[in-house]
């Protein structure tokens, strides 16, 4: 009877590694493909959503820190600014291509290292701080993150979160908004509420003790789609869901128009959990 119990459960775990697995490449294929697209000229180039963090996560210099899914670096140059020890990870190495190119213009130095955000390559207790910001919708395992985050940081370390995010409590909103992200870049999974990663975050060890929605303008839609090669036909669909948006997420993201553009207003959630 064991014996069948265990059989049975076994091809549905190598089911769920498999499609973790095949979300991660998808990511990685994309990201490698768009790099090009993610360095001065990206939005995340503003770092106003870091600064507002400082207060709560205390950074000084000399301590360790990693910044996974680090993108074309722009978080991680910023903390090597403040004079930390930065490690930057990423499953893309040509996203990596474009970090080391913006330490090196700022004569920053920078350690980058190409893998899953979901198995950290490093030993328990390796850092002060882990960073992660405007990434972890991409993530084939947001728990399995966490879980790994927890397991890295020193004890009283601290974790950066900053993603997109829907207020807890609007589900046709938050419906609305994975939609409309699947179709204009299909490596998005999920925007996880504030109350998803504080439960998450809880269960292995980390108490939160920061935690803000920030509304964040969107640029001209056009430069999404243009980020991410948005297909002509899903550039099509995104376009009647915004012309179309329900109410809840209408008034939600301040869905609107100005000069005769489509705008909303995505909420960005900044977040710092500290080390049990």
């Amino acid at each position: 009877m064991h014996i069948l119990l265990y059989r049975t459960a076994w091809p549905g775990r190598i089911s769920q590694v498999n499609r973790e697995e095949q979300i991660q490449e998808a990511s990685r294929q994309q990201f490698d493909r768009r790099s090009a697209h993610y360095g001065k000229g990206h939005i995340l180039k503003s770092t106003d959503d870091l600064a507002s963090a400082l207060p709560a996560l205390r950074p000084r210099g000399g301590e360790s820190l990693l910044d996974v899914a680090t993108g074309a670096g722009h978080t991680a140059c910023y903390f090597a600014g403040l004079g930390l020890d930065v490690t930057a990870c990423d499953i893309s190495e040509k996203m990596l291509e474009q970090t080391r190119a913006q330490a090196a213009e700022r004569d920053l130095t920078i350690r980058t290292e190409c893998h899953t955000a979901e198995s950290l390559p490093y030993e328990s207790g390796s850092f002060d701080i882990v960073t992660c910001r405007v990434a972890a919708h991409h993530f084939a395992c947001p728990a399995s993150f966490t879980m790994d985050v927890s397991r890295v940081l020193k004890p009283d370390g601290r974790f950066l979160l900053i993603d997109g995010t829907v207020e807890d409590g609007y589900p046709e909103a938050q419906a609305w908004a994975h939609e409309v992200e699947v179709l204009r870049d299909p490596s998005h999974q999920k925007f996880v509420t504030p109350d998803e990663w504080t439960h998450m975050t809880g269960h292995v060890a980390m108490r939160v003790i920061h935690r803000q929605i920030q509304p964040f303008k969107q640029p001209d839609l056009e430069w999404y789609f243009d980020t991410a090669d948005t297909s002509p036909e899903n550039r099509d669909k995104v376009r009647e869901l915004i012309k179309h948006a329900p109410p809840e997420a209408r008034d939600l993201f301040q869905v609107g128009e100005e000069d005769g553009k489509r705008i909303w207003w995505w909420q960005r959630l900044v977040m710092v959990a500290i080390k049990k």
